[in-house]
């Protein structure tokens, strides 16, 4: 929400927030982007109807040329583009949009660029794993969520700004009960202007405290055993004769499926489900209903991994 109002307000000069928007403001994202997305355009007034959404590759990583194909006749019907949202690791399918392509479709147009780093973030504190912010250099915004895979307890979000003036001055407000000394010195920085709430809870405190228990070589540690428990259950899976991948595995997510179809898929998941032993979420990739197994949790083990891959195996007899 703070990227839209800020891009839209970078967009029209802060025009948009003197006179409401007209109507010519366009966004872009792919059919992978969360749909947190589609939330924030309707409350800051843009209109789902302006929201384009890009088309992705085998992969489900938007298509950047497709994106500028978009833009580009949104301009010439008179329209203005303004915001491109990627994503590095879609919640669907963990899919890694090419930021640095996006990025320079970006800057060719005059759009801001925010980056959804949400839950893969993380893994960009092990080096091995840093190729995912390829281009990030090139974003006006990012966010990734602690709270997904660092740890951290709900809710704790991390909102990173290129030109934080870009941002206060699309959200800053200053009455009279609560002007001060301090504000007008610039000795303090007044959150209430980073954000759509005026107060603000001690997030960064529980976020410190995990920093301080695991250490950055403790959280490292952790990813890459997620990771590598991730690629050895994708493993299971590509030589197992009755499951199926349907996404690629770049860290912890897998996606895969019953190779019978919906139907089969369904029945395992609600057998798992109502087991209490395991539970599943599911999404929809290619029009295939895809079970979800994400390795995040701090205590997870091996023995956690093998066991969850037995109850599948279990589930799926005599499908």
């Amino acid at each position: 929400m703070c990227a839209v109002i800020a891009a839209r307000e970078r967009a029209t000069g802060l025009a948009s927030n003197a006179r409401g928007c007209d109507g010519t403001l366009v966004a872009y994202c792919s059919t992978q982007t969360h749909s947190h997305l589609e939330k924030d355009i309707r409350v800051a007034g843009i209109g789902k109807d302006n929201l384009r959404i890009v088309d992705v590759d085998d992969t489900y990583a938007m298509r950047p040329e497709l994106l500028e194909e978009a833009i580009l006749a949104d301009k010439a019907a008179g329209l203005h583009p303004f915001l491109v949202v990627a994503t590095v690791g879609t919640t669907s399918s963990n899919a890694m949009d090419p930021l640095l392509a996006i990025g320079e479709i970006c800057r060719r147009h005059g759009l801001w660029m925010h980056v959804d780093g949400a839950m893969c973030g993380t893994a960009a504190v092990c080096p091995e794993f840093r190729w995912i912010h390829d281009g990030l250099e090139l974003a006006d915004s990012y966010v990734f969520n602690p709270h997904k895979w660092m740890f951290t307890g709900f809710d704790c979000s991390c909102f990173f700004v290129a030109d934080r003036a870009s941002l206060i001055n699309a959200l800053t407000i200053l009455p009279e009960y609560l002007r001060n000394a301090a504000t007008a010195s610039g000795a303090v920085i007044d959150y209430r202007d980073w954000q759509v709430p005026l107060g603000r809870r001690f997030r960064a405190l529980k976020l410190w405290l995990m920093i301080r228990h695991y250490g950055a070589e403790g959280i490292r540690h952790h990813v890459r055993e997620h990771v590598a428990l991730a690629q050895e259950f994708a493993g299971w899976v590509r030589e197992d004769p009755d499951f199926e991948l349907v996404a690629p595995v770049p860290l912890n997510l897998i996606c895969f499926r019953h190779k019978a179809g919906d139907e089969a898929t369904q029945a395992i998941m609600d057998k798992l489900n109502d087991s209490g032993k395991l539970f599943l979420s599911h999404t929809r990739l290619s029009d295939q209903l895809t079970l979800r197994m994400c390795i995040a949790q701090a205590h997870t083990e091996r023995r956690h991994v093998v066991q969850a891959w037995e109850l599948f195996r279990e589930a799926a007899t005599g499908l």
